[in-house]
């Protein structure tokens, strides 16, 4: 098997320089929940709300993420998969979207985890695959997303100011077009980053169809753990978190050196 493909679930190729970047984004999101639990517990207090450096490195994580997946979406649409196996994907993301909110739910109960990363990615999915054969428009439906929440930020909080209040809760702020943004331990809207997910898939389709080397040409061996690691990514993110808390918990128990 060439260090460029492999075929995964049902004889599916698997990119493994796609996998690679999804590995990065694992890797990198590791180290931020790991800085994020050592000042949860104290041990490097840091503001995760309002540092830049903190908040702007969040938003790289994530973006990339969606856009892993957006390549992930234009590949399954050039290969024909099916939306079978697309549900039997989509099925696990939202058991363990469940998963972690019932998780947040028991560790921040005033905080909680309803629409998160998983919760968007779930919707976001359902909504790309929809419209992937919108072709070069996906960039154009990507950059109105993207500019949609700063537009109905301005909205909500001066001609339709009356409505700011509906948008603002619970029942529509999962699609972000809020004037005030909720308090929830993480908060990945539809708006924007279906954006970035829709570039994602337009970025692949490009590639693809002109660049096919740039995404499924040869992988770099010192990159292959990375690969590894992004063949396996949704199970890898619901681990991450329970073995670094349960880590430090432990380590507390222990005590401090």
């Amino acid at each position: 098997m060439p260090a460029s493909s492999r075929h995964g679930e049902r004889g599916a190729a698997r990119y493994d320089l796609l996998d690679a970047w999804r590995g990065l984004a694992m890797l990198w999101m590791t180290v931020f929940h790991f800085c994020f639990d050592l000042s949860h517990f104290d041990y490097w207090p840091q503001d995760f709300r309002a540092d830049p450096f903190w908040t702007v490195q969040r938003t790289l994580i994530v973006s990339l993420f969606l856009l892993c997946a957006g390549l992930g979406q234009a590949v399954a649409w050039q290969q024909g998969v099916g939306w079978g196996r697309f549900f039997r994907r989509w099925g696990r993301i939202v058991g363990c979207a469940l998963l972690v909110t019932a998780g947040s739910y028991a560790m921040f109960p005033r905080s909680f985890i309803y629409f998160g990363v998983l919760h968007g990615m779930a919707l976001m999915l359902l909504v790309v695959r929809l419209t992937a054969g919108w072709g070069r428009w996906l960039w154009l439906a990507g950059l109105l997303a993207v500019a949609s929440p700063w537009l109905a930020a301005w909205a909500l909080e001066g001609p339709l100011a009356g409505w700011a209040r509906y948008f603002n809760g619970h029942a529509l702020n999962w699609l972000g077009w809020v004037s005030r943004k909720p308090f929830t331990e993480d908060y990945v809207p539809v708006f924007p980053w279906i954006g970035v997910m829709w570039w994602g898939m337009a970025c692949g389709q490009w590639l693809l169809a002109r660049r096919a080397p740039w995404i499924a040409g040869p992988l770099p061996r010192a990159a292959a753990p990375l690969a590894a690691l992004g063949r396996y990514s949704l199970g890898y993110y619901m681990l991450h978190q329970p073995v670094m808390i349960g880590a430090l918990m432990l380590w507390g128990w222990l005590g401090r050196p």
